[in-house]
């Protein structure tokens, strides 16, 4: 049965379905010899070519969902390549065959935490539409005076430039004197909204992790730089709260093969956290003679 060309790219991971749409109209692919047009329906037996270069077309029963856990540092932005040279957050992730990863959402460069990445493009793009309102909760690090009427404030709302916001939940989570740690949530994901709204109320915010992205929680042993792969029942529970049918299969399991594969996984996840302490410690300046 044939599909729509930019839903068939973005189930195989070469982006979201918005984004291979702005590829189609920008003329980059094409099937079998002809440049795409949107709208264009395909089957699974075309060839098709983004910027030339042949890519494999899979049927959805041959395309296996999968999610991945990431613990991003400071440090690190959210796109493929950075004309400046910072390290991204797709440097570490491990490699996939015939598709790519998607990230699930973004988080600035001064932010940590959780973010998750997908291999089915559609599932990043429903993740992502506002209707969907997944509830995000963060640890958060202020300094600056904050009493009973500030966090009333955040909790009923404030207007930011771009409209009207506010935290589903505040609570205290510990600290001391002008530095004080905080659990919030909400279920937006405008550009530096949390920060944006302690700072609406004179607040400054000094550290800001990620820790909840609906059901799934930041693994607590999962180091900075490290990625986790997510079990079916997570999949599924990301695929159902995206209006998706389920998945049936994943790579992980209990045979010898899958415990090979995990602890190759475990591997990597140890060469990313090492290369992250070695990206992130500058060297030491040499001591001149005299």
């Amino acid at each position: 049965m044939s599909e729509k060309l930019q839903k068939v790219l973005a189930r195989a991971g070469h982006g979201s379905r918005r984004e291979m749409e702005a590829w189609i109209a920008a003329g980059r692919i094409s099937v079998d010899g002809e440049i795409a047009s949107l709208g264009d329906r395909v089957e699974s037996d075309v060839k098709v070519r983004i910027d030339g270069r042949a890519i494999s077309i899979k049927s959805e029963e041959d395309v296996v969902c999968r999610v991945i856990a990431y613990h991003k540092p400071e440090g690190e932005i959210c796109s493929r390549k950075d004309p400046e040279g910072r390290p991204t957050v797709f440097d570490r992730l491990p490699k996939t065959r015939d598709s790519r990863w998607v990230a699930v959402g973004r988080l600035d460069i001064n932010t940590s935490g959780l973010l998750l990445f997908t291999s089915d493009g559609e599932l990043a793009n429903r993740l992502m539409h506002p209707s969907n309102e997944v509830e995000r909760e963060y640890a958060v690090r202020t300094f600056g005076e904050v009493n009973d009427a500030c966090i009333q404030r955040l909790r009923m709302g404030v207007t930011l430039e771009d409209g009207p916001a506010s935290f589903d939940k505040v609570k205290a989570a510990g600290g001391e004197g002008m530095n004080k740690w905080w659990h919030v949530s909400l279920a937006e994901g405008r550009n530096r909204e949390v920060r944006r709204l302690w700072e609406s109320q004179e607040v400054q915010v000094s550290r800001l992790i990620r820790i909840r992205y609906g059901m799934i929680e930041l693994p607590k042993s999962l180091p900075r730089g490290g990625w986790i792969e997510l079990p079916i029942e997570q999949v599924n529970y990301l695929r159902q709260t995206a209006g998706m049918d389920e998945e049936t299969r994943s790579i992980l399991g209990t045979d010898k093969h899958s415990v090979a594969r995990a602890k190759v996984r475990g591997a990597k996840i140890r060469r990313a956290v090492r290369k992250h302490k070695a990206t992130a410690t500058p060297n030491k300046p040499s001591r001149s003679r005299s």
